[in-house]
């Protein structure tokens, strides 16, 4: 599947241009035996050569993670896929994301995209790093950050974020605040479209259920002409899961879940040669897979820049 001879950030797919836009990359404190319990010492050791330093840090043994908003250009539309994690957020429990003061704003300004000019945000699931710019705090009161924007949340995560229906997450108190800060404030303006079993975005974009890491976790898969990608957002952290998708990250709710839906979206992209967009690859940000024993294997990266340096803050 070609990919596009664009700037090294932004590649073009069909009819759509896609730009990354950072917020952060960096260590985000955890090691890999404990980000990914299921995942192999030996496995992280046979790959190091690819592994080290975009995934995780030779010396400190730190997993390193992108916190990153696709920026999606489709039939005239501005579409953002996750808004990471947003400033001056107050997270408890989440020390590594708590108040954070990133310029992301200028960087999608210097994308040529400015708040008022996005028509569609979508926020794969509701977890702490993929809403938060969802809103921004002026003076005391938080305000939707992209006043004319539709913004799809799957209801699936709405219901079960929501502290009104009092479910008790895997996540526990990792997600303090969150609903109340980033998604209550836009569904109160009447911006949401909260959506059920699938969602056509227009021709070339459709968002698709992919429960396993939360109960509504999405998947927004792009066909345009020849080319296909999916943005699969949490559906994996880490190359290590095309390698073995059996491996979940400490933070799926439904562990059998995610493992059936990475493998079935890998699977997917492995036989359609679309290029897999997670949330978080550092690096070169996604990658073709290829089918490989019971597993995948990457058969190439995207050509997005990799960030020169560890953290980006």
């Amino acid at each position: 599947m070609p990919l596009g001879t664009s700037p090294p950030d932004q590649i073009t797919l069909g009819d759509v241009t896609v730009t990354r836009v950072w917020e952060y990359c960096g260590p985000v404190d955890l090691t890999p035996d404990t980000f990914f319990p299921d995942s192999s010492p030996r496995t992280w050791q046979e790959h190091s050569s690819w592994l080290e330093p975009h995934f995780v840090d030779p010396e400190t043994r730190i997993v390193n993670s992108a916190i990153q908003t696709w920026l999606l250009r489709s039939e005239g539309r501005n579409i953002l896929i996750d808004t990471g994690v947003g400033n001056h957020k107050e997270r408890p429990y989440s020390p590594v994301w708590s108040h954070l003061d990133t310029d992301f704003l200028g960087n999608l300004a210097r994308a040529g995209v400015r708040p008022e000019d996005v028509d569609i945000v979508v926020n794969t699931h509701v977890h702490v790093d993929h809403v938060g710019w969802n809103t921004y705090l002026d003076g005391r009161v938080w305000t939707p950050t992209f006043p004319n924007a539709t913004y799809l949340i799957s209801r699936a995560d709405f219901d079960f974020w929501n502290p009104a229906n009092e479910h008790k997450p895997l996540l526990g108190r990792g997600n303090q605040n969150v609903f109340e800060d980033s998604v209550a404030p836009v569904h109160e303006a009447g911006l949401t479209r909260l959506w059920e079993d699938a969602y056509r975005i227009d021709a070339n974009l459709r968002l698709e259920p992919a429960p396993g890491h939360t109960p509504g976790s999405a998947v927004v898969v792009l066909e345009s002409g020849a080319d296909r990608a999916v943005f699969v957002g949490d559906m994996l952290h880490t190359p290590v899961q095309f390698v073995e998708p059996d491996t979940n990250s400490c933070f799926c709710e439904d562990p059998a879940g995610a493992r059936a839906t990475r493998r079935k979206v890998l699977g997917w992209a492995a036989d359609h040669g679309a290029l897999v967009v997670p949330a978080h690859l550092a690096g070169h940000g996604a990658a073709e897979v290829a089918r490989e024993g019971s597993g995948f294997a990457v058969k190439g990266w995207a050509p997005f820049a990799a960030p020169a340096g560890k953290d980006l803050r």
